[in-house]
């Protein structure tokens, strides 16, 4: 009886390590696994919380290289979408802007007409289409973008279309709007005007802004466009009209 007795013992001892070690090996493997989860996830919030930076600027204006050198420094920045439109009200002063159309002209004026104001100039930048400087500080830069906030709906991508998803919007309708850049550098050399022969450094530069539609706070789905060029990223834009406020943005993370 006592033999007897001792095995069941031995079995239930042993039988208790294995269970322990288990439950060790399975607690190291979540530890070792967070990290990554994390990781993973803090990724997915900065893909949905990014701050938008615009810098309207001309490659005629003097004025705007420093602050396209703060915008290309800033342009890799996790967290940050930062966008370098061209306007076209500098082109007829010696040398017309390579990159620019009158859309992104209209954009900088609606974020004007939005804030009382009646005139535009180069260079301002926009954050979160809230806050605005000329652009040459960089550390007065860092700071508002340090103090800006999005808290949107959540924008998903497929391979030919994009959802923005479910949300109470705050202020209305929304427009949805589709951007595509260039993320390279491009050295553009100028051939007249206040920069006549320079070579500028241009990173960032929009090439595409699509109108996709509005966003009432319901769920909806947009096909995707066929990009006018190759190399270029996609971003996507969730703001209230007439030049207010972002509420979201995002970018699609297939290659390019």
């Amino acid at each position: 009886m006592l033999h007897t007795i001792s095995c069941l013992n031995l079995r239930g001892t042993m039988a208790n390590k294995m269970f322990y070690l288990r439950a060790v090996a399975a607690t190291l493997a979540l530890l070792l696994r967070q990290p990554a989860v994390h990781a993973e996830d803090n990724a997915a919030a900065a893909r949905q919380h990014l701050v938008v930076v615009e810098l309207f600027q001309s490659q005629g204006c003097s004025s705007c290289p420093p602050a396209e050198a703060n915008l290309n420094a800033i342009a890799g920045e996790p967290g940050v979408l930062a966008l370098s439109f061209s306007v076209t009200y500098w082109d007829q002063l010696g040398w017309k802007d390579t990159f620019a159309t009158d859309a992104y002209t209209q954009r900088q004026w609606d974020y004007a007409h939005h804030r009382r104001r009646d005139t535009v100039w180069t260079p301002q930048i926009y954050i979160n289409g809230q806050t605005d400087l000329v652009g040459t500080n960089r550390s007065e830069l860092l700071e508002a973008i340090g103090r800006a906030q999005t808290n949107g709906p959540t924008i998903d991508w497929s391979a030919q279309s994009i959802t923005i998803g479910a949300s109470t919007p705050s202020d209305g309708v929304a427009d949805v709007w589709l951007v595509r850049y260039d993320p390279h550098t491009l050295r553009v050399p100028i051939g007249g005007g206040e920069n006549g022969g320079r070579t500028l450094a241009q990173r960032n530069v929009v090439r595409d802004l699509v109108h996709l539609g509005t966003w009432n706070g319901d769920s909806v789905t947009f096909p995707l466009p066929t990009s006018s060029s190759h190399g270029l990223k996609t971003a996507a834009l969730v703001q209230m009209q007439r030049g207010g406020r972002i509420l979201g943005a995002s970018v699609e993370e297939t290659p390019y």
